[in-house]
């Protein structure tokens, strides 16, 4: 990693780019020096990243971040350059699910330098609190304001993949990453059974079409419990809900994913559920839903 950082740091400019379609380059009409450099700086950060994917649901509590932790982490156990990005601003759970709360951020040459837990890079608000339980209590453009830092100033490198984990709705945060990487090349929207999660979660596959983000599909979370001691799956929830809506709205539906006590003890105990338990039902699950990020395949860095 430290070799990549330092590359990073070599070739944060857009000078050294060489496609001859980017127009970074070239200054916009009425554009100042200021934002000219900022725009330059953060399409430098972005045309090294091959494909940016972003985690979202209309509804809160649906186990969106554990969707997006297991995500990036088998994305990098499947051998992929990854980082995770928590635009959770008012809530950033990704630090706690992986167990960095106290990790400290580090930065150099006016670039801040990503938490590294392996080969997996992670950045979230939650590393710049002083204490655990402040809130964060801030308006829209101050939110924009972070996000955008956290694109343009972190030291990613070249990546695969960049995992987004957004917060549950359709407002300031997931409206302001899509805005400002231009191109999202997939949105993974993940809803419950229940058809009162199903009515929530299609807005946010309108959100996709609204602002041209394809949709790679649907996961549907807790559906089901898996008993620890037989392995059994139970129905506890109404089912068909989510898979209902992905007819009716035309989208791919990725697969369910059982509740298991060994996914949420991972989760509290900050540990990486693909990592720690790879080998069982529901690891296969999350490989089998990952299929479709897999055969992405994004333009060449061409910093």
């Amino acid at each position: 990693m430290t070799n990549q950082r330092e590359e990073s740091t070599k070739n944060n400019a857009c000078e050294t780019c060489s496609s001859g379609e980017c127009d970074s380059k070239a200054r916009k009409p009425g554009e100042n020096d200021a934002d000219f450099e900022q725009r330059q700086r953060l399409q430098s950060r972005l045309c090294r990243i091959k494909n940016k994917i972003l985690v979202l649901s209309g509804k809160g509590g649906v186990g969106k971040s554990t969707v997006a932790v297991n995500l990036a982490v088998s994305l990098m156990l499947a051998g992929k350059r990854v980082g995770l990005l928590d635009v959770d601003i008012h809530g950033p759970s990704v630090p706690t699910m992986l167990g960095l709360e106290n990790e400290v951020l580090q930065g150099h040459a006016n670039e801040i330098l990503p938490v590294e837990l392996g080969a997996l890079q992670v950045m979230s608000i939650g590393f710049l609190l002083n204490h655990q339980d402040d809130a964060v209590i801030w308006r829209g453009p101050r939110k924009m304001g972070v996000i955008k830092q956290f694109l343009s100033d972190v030291a990613w490198g070249d990546l695969d993949y960049l995992v987004i984990d957004s917060p549950p709705g359709t407002g300031d945060e997931p409206l302001s990453v899509v805005q400002l990487l231009d191109r999202v090349d997939g949105a993974v929207i993940v809803t419950t059974p229940q058809r009162i999660a199903a009515v929530d979660v299609r807005k946010s596959i309108s959100f996709c079409r609204e602002l041209n983000v394809p949709v790679l599909g649907v996961v549907e979370n807790m559906s089901g419990f898996v008993c620890p001691h037989c392995q059994t799956v139970t129905q506890i929830l109404p089912t068909g809900a989510a898979e209902a809506m992905c007819r009716d709205m035309d989208v791919p539906f990725l697969g369910s994913l059982p509740m298991d006590p060994q996914l949420a003890q991972c989760a509290d105990d900050g540990r990486a559920f693909m990592q720690v338990f790879k080998d069982s039902p529901v690891a296969a699950r999350f490989r089998e839903i990952i299929a479709p990020v897999l055969v992405l395949k994004g333009p060449d860095c061409v910093a």
